[in-house]
């Protein structure tokens, strides 16, 4: 329980201010409070992929940066992405200040949440491609050598041989919802210059290792650079950041209330860097060893469901439910294949006998 004291900590903190919110502006202390809660834990279960996918990278990282993880990264986590990015998307639409956006998000908030939907198809086309091409990454990665799906996931992972296949597949898939999707002129084109922007952050996060690199050092000094943390945090915030689109404007579904999302959206986040670290600290993804996968494809389905979700209303049911079925799936075909192994861990020591970490 102890990687999860700072989470209770936060939770407590963020149920007494939504309890004080609810009471000043009338809806109820206790209202506010069961609101908030029940943010938290839609959040906890819409990013639990997002944990084991941040699990895979943290892992790499030494004891600080997993602190800063756990501590800097949520206050980007929450106040900058759950807060400060949407009022920063309303501002650019209306062509307000943030100061002004910020008073018409707790004064009007129906007026906000309509300004923040309106612009859904640029944030989906965004997010959707970066969290595809973290997909691809995973699909396409051709030194893997354990395959969830057996031999179509290993012929599909050969294609990594090829030079950005991920880049080439995820442009083509883009092109296509602008050329086919039943959208308006003006909604196209900002479907495919946000698209853009998510490919090259894309690029540009996973390429900043190779400024660690030099002709003498090589492959060693960036395998030094990822150990540092500091390529790895900033690949996690933006992975974050791709999670977080559809969560703060699906948490408008909930409440219109934006105090309330954000501090329902802050228990959650915490609860999720802290599962990522427990993920990290029990050698859990060294266990079961499909979870990453699990992970990896909700995440593409995930990025599907966005996309699709431009032209078309995906009910957030299904948005949260389908990281959990496959988490789910690959939880069990761990399980079997540990047992198939006799409970051997890939790093080759004895896992502990079937029990959940």
């Amino acid at each position: 329980m102890k990687n999860f004291r700072l989470s209770f900590f936060v939770t407590i903190i963020c149920l007494a201010l939504a309890g004080f919110w609810g009471a000043r502006n009338g809806m109820g202390a206790l209202p506010a409070m069961l609101l908030a809660a029940l943010l938290g834990v839609l959040e906890v279960s819409l990013s639990f992929d997002n944990a084991v996918v941040n699990a895979s990278v943290l892992k790499e990282m030494d004891e600080k940066w997993q602190r800063i993880f756990l501590t800097v990264g949520i206050l980007i986590a929450v106040v900058g992405m759950r807060l400060l990015f949407p009022l920063a998307i309303v501002s650019i639409a209306t062509g307000q200040g943030i100061v002004a956006v910020a008073h018409m998000a707790l004064e009007r908030p129906d007026e906000y949440s309509r300004h923040l939907g309106a612009s859904h198809a640029g944030i989906s086309a965004f997010g959707g491609m970066f969290l595809l091409l973290v997909f691809f990454s995973f699909l396409f990665d051709a030194r893997r050598e354990l395959h969830w799906l057996g031999k179509i996931e290993k012929k599909l992972s050969q294609l990594g041989k090829l030079d950005s296949i991920g880049v080439m597949v995820a442009l083509l898939a883009l092109f296509a919802i602008y050329l086919w999707m039943p959208l308006d002129t003006g909604t196209k084109l900002t479907v495919l210059s946000a698209g853009i922007g998510g490919v090259i952050l894309f690029i540009a996060v996973s390429s900043v290792d190779s400024l660690f690199e030099h002709k003498e050092e090589g492959e060693a000094a960036v395998r030094t650079a990822r150990r540092s943390g500091v390529v790895g945090f900033l690949y996690l915030e933006m992975l974050d950041a791709s999670f977080s689109f559809d969560g703060v404007l699906g948490a408008f579904a909930v409440t219109r209330d934006v105090a309330l999302i954000m501090l329902g959206l802050a228990v959650g986040a915490m609860f999720v860097r802290s599962l990522t670290v427990l993920l990290v600290r029990r050698g859990t993804l060294d266990e079961y060893v499909f979870l990453e996968h699990g992970a990896h494809y909700a995440i593409g389905s995930l990025s599907a469901l966005m996309l699709a979700g431009i032209a078309i209303h995906i009910p957030e049911a299904i948005t949260g439910l389908i990281g959990v079925v496959f988490i789910a799936l690959a939880l069990l075909s761990s399980i079997r294949y540990k047992h198939r192994k006799g409970g051997v861990r890939l790093d080759g020591s004895k896992a502990k006998g079937g029990a959940f970490p």
